[in-house]
């Protein structure tokens, strides 16, 4: 590996993995992947279920109290599933078990991190002439 990878604190040399304060030797890593952790639906529709039920019982009981916690329960739930990030995290796989070595939401980064380290094993892996 000619030029080491070097971006977003994330670096690569022909020795080892560096990401967030952890160094990953290269001869430790078995196998590298790209796992996608797509939002939370439950905690959102917890929230706006609970919401809806207080907004209902609030126009029941004629209470404006009630009917206005749970619209804003219904608008922060809403809020919850809008504001949430699809992320992608590289999992380092060692003799010591799968490891998160990253965490991102550009999985185009994600995975130029993971093809760098497969690069550099495999350069790392070849005989020397």
């Amino acid at each position: 590996m000619e030029n080491p990878f070097n971006d977003r604190g994330v670096s690569v040399t022909r020795n080892a993995l560096s990401s967030a304060g952890q160094v990953f030797p290269l001869r430790d890593i078995v196998d590298v992947q790209v796992v996608t952790v797509p939002k939370n639906k439950i905690l959102p529709y917890t929230i706006s279920l609970a919401g809806l039920v207080g907004a209902i019982a609030g126009g029941i009981l004629r209470s404006p109290a009630g009917l206005v916690c749970g619209t804003m329960l219904i608008v922060v739930g809403w809020l919850t599933w809008a504001t949430q990030d699809i992320t992608h995290r590289l999992m380092v796989q060692t003799a010591n078990g799968l490891r998160e070595a990253l965490m991102s939401t550009d999985r185009e980064f994600v995975e130029r991190v993971a093809a760098a380290v497969h690069e550099a094993k495999t350069v790392a892996a070849a005989p020397k002439a």
